[in-house]
């Protein structure tokens, strides 16, 4: 595999798996860290609800650290390349989610992403799908909700999600 790989609309499929479980095998242990560290904080609390947002390679860590980690109660992923493991590890989320489906990706095809919205373990679990790649998350399709609802804290208005 190249490094130019895009440019010539070769498949990044050999390599993504194996790159993107090693990102997540050393970010999951950083991200609980860092969650410890914020809750020690007095304005936050060990108490403070946690969700998780993150889209492509924040995706592809952010599954296996909500199975990980208990505190996370929601989460919002999306426009991911889907790999067995990541399958494996989605059929043990069980929180709320809300996930980000780019339909028309030139590089991310969406039935993989229809198949990981699937295996998903969450009876909570909502699919918004955009036109467009994952490089451009039309923000009014983001639920400003969600987190609100799942979190117990106030919803943001669109102003202040940009």
């Amino acid at each position: 595999m190249r490094c130019d790989a895009r440019e010539n609309g070769e498949s990044f499929d050999p390599i993504i798996g194996p790159f993107n479980a090693s990102l997540a095998e050393r970010a999951v242990p950083e991200w609980q860290q860092t969650i410890d560290a914020l809750q020690t904080l007095p304005e936050i609390g060990g108490a403070a609800p946690v969700g998780y947002s993150g889209m492509t390679t924040a995706t592809a860590i952010g599954i296996p650290l909500v199975v990980a980690e208990p505190r996370i109660r929601a989460a919002i992923f999306g426009g991911v390349f889907v790999y067995d493991a990541l399958i494996e590890a989605a059929r043990r989320v069980t929180i709320p989610i809300e996930f980000l489906l780019p339909w028309d990706d030139p590089e991310i095809d969406r039935g993989p992403g229809l198949a990981l919205f699937d295996a998903f373990g969450s009876e909570d679990k909502t699919l918004h799908a955009f036109p467009g790649s994952h490089f451009r998350v039309p923000m009014e399709r983001i639920d400003t909700r969600f987190f609100a609802r799942h979190l117990g804290v106030p919803a943001r208005s669109s102003a202040e999600s940009r």
